[in-house]
C-alpha cells in the first residue's frame, strides 16, 4: 500500500508552485504591456564532439544604464532577481548552420542537449527567442581522448559568500554590490594552473546558487582572472514535491550526469568544508571510483565558519584510494596537490 503520510504537504507544495507560475505570468504581462520583450541570457555550456548541452534563461530584463561606453554601473544582487522569467518560451538554437527549436521550462531556464559535430575547445553558436536579435553563447567541447577534468564548487570555494546562513546569504545575494564580493585567496592561480597543465580539459563550476546570479558570477570570475568554464547552477523556488529545490541533490545529480556523459574522464573535485561537499564527494567517489582523480577541500577560516553556520565534519580519508587533500586557500591546496602527484611541480 502506498504511504500517504506526506500527501497534504505534497498538495500544498503543488499549490505553491502553481501560485509562483501565476505570479511570474502576471509580471510577464505587465512587462510586455510596457513594451518590453524577452531575450535570452546565455550561460556557458559544455559538450562532446557529437552533442552540446546548451544552457541559458529566457528573461524580460530591466534596462541598466551604462556609466560610460562599455561599462555598466555597479549591480547590486537584487537587480539579478528583478528580471521576469518567461516560462515555456519557444527558443531557436543555431549550431553549425543548423537550427533546433526547444522550449524553456516553467522558470524560463533552457537546458537542452543538441546533436552537433563540433571541434574540441570553446565553440560559439547563437540563441534567439520570439524573433529577437540572436544572442551569441558558447560551450566547451571535450575531445574524445581527454581523460582529466575539474569540477569546482563556487560558494566559499572560489568566492567568499558566507553561505548557507539564511540572513547572511540573503544579504550577499540581494544587497551586496558585485564589486564588493571577494575571491578566495589563491584559487584563481590554482584553477589557472590546472587548465594550463592539462590543455583541453573541461572546467565546470557547479554551484547551489540560483541562475539569477549567473551573469554576476561570470563577471566576478572574469574580473578576478579565473579561467572560463561551464556553469551549472539551479533554480530557486518550489518544485512538484518540496518547498525549495535541494542544492545537494542538484550537485549530486550533475556529478552523476558528468560520469555518464564522460565515462573516461577522471575529475578533480574541489569544494569546501562549510557545506556538504566532503560527504557529497565521498558518495560520488564510492559510486564512481574510476571517475575521480583527487579531491581538494578548502578549510574555512574561523570567521567564515561562524558566518556560514559552522563547518561540516570531514571524514577520515587516510585510507582512500585517491588523494584527498585539505588546506585553507588556493596556494595551500596547490601545494598539497603537488605533494600528492596530482599536479606536476
Amino acid at each position: 500500500m502506498p504511504d500517504n503520510t506526506d500527501a497534504p504537504a505534497r498538495t500544498k507544495v503543488l499549490w505553491l508552485a502553481r501560485l509562483e507560475h501565476r505570479f511570474h505570468t502576471w509580471r510577464e504581462r505587465r512587462a510586455r504591456a510596457r513594451g518590453l520583450t524577452p531575450t535570452v541570457t546565455p550561460f556557458p555550456g559544455y559538450g562532446s564532439t557529437e552533442w552540446v548541452r546548451v544552457l541559458g534563461r529566457v528573461l524580460i530584463v530591466p534596462v541598466v544604464k551604462p556609466r560610460s561606453p562599455g561599462e555598466y554601473a555597479s549591480v547590486r544582487g537584487w537587480r539579478s532577481f528583478a528580471a521576469v522569467p518567461v516560462g515555456y518560451a519557444q527558443v531557436s538554437i543555431t549550431i553549425a548552420g543548423v537550427t533546433h527549436d526547444v522550449v524553456s521550462d516553467r522558470g524560463g531556464v533552457i537546458d537542452a542537449v543538441i546533436p552537433a559535430e563540433l571541434d574540441p575547445g570553446w565553440q560559439t553558436f547563437t540563441v534567439t527567442v520570439e524573433g529577437s536579435e540572436p544572442v551569441e553563447t558558447r560551450a566547451f567541447i571535450v575531445a574524445p581522448d581527454l581523460r582529466f577534468g575539474v569540477v569546482s564548487d563556487v560558494d566559499d570555494t572560489v568566492m567568499v559568500t558566507a553561505l548557507p546562513r539564511p540572513l547572511i546569504a540573503a544579504w550577499n545575494s540581494f544587497v551586496v554590490d558585485e564589486h564588493a564580493r571577494q575571491p578566495v585567496p589563491g584559487m584563481a592561480v590554482l584553477m589557472e594552473r590546472l587548465v594550463r597543465d592539462n590543455p583541453g580539459s573541461p572546467l565546470i563550476y557547479l554551484s547551489t546558487g540560483a541562475w539569477n546570479v549567473a551573469p554576476t558570477l561570470i563577471r566576478f570570475l572574469r574580473r578576478h582572472l579565473f579561467p572560463p568554464g561551464a556553469m551549472l547552477l539551479t533554480d530557486w523556488g518550489p518544485t512538484h514535491d518540496r518547498w525549495f529545490r535541494s542544492g545537494r541533490d542538484h550537485k549530486a545529480e550533475n556529478l552523476r550526469r558528468l560520469a555518464r556523459e564522460f565515462p573516461d574522464v577522471r575529475w578533480l573535485l574541489i569544494g569546501d568544508d562549510g557545506q556538504h561537499d566532503d560527504d557529497l564527494y565521498t558518495t560520488f567517489t564510492s559510486e564512481h571510483p574510476g571517475n575521480v582523480v583527487a579531491v581538494a577541500i578548502r578549510q574555512l577560516s574561523p570567521t567564515e565558519a561562524v558566518l556560514a553556520g559552522g563547518r561540516t565534519a570531514v571524514n577520515d580519508h587516510s585510507a582512500a584510494a585517491i588523494p584527498w587533500v585539505t588546506d585553507k586557500d588556493g596556494a595551500g591546496l596547490l601545494e598539497r596537490l603537488e605533494e600528492a602527484g596530482v599536479i606536476g611541480r
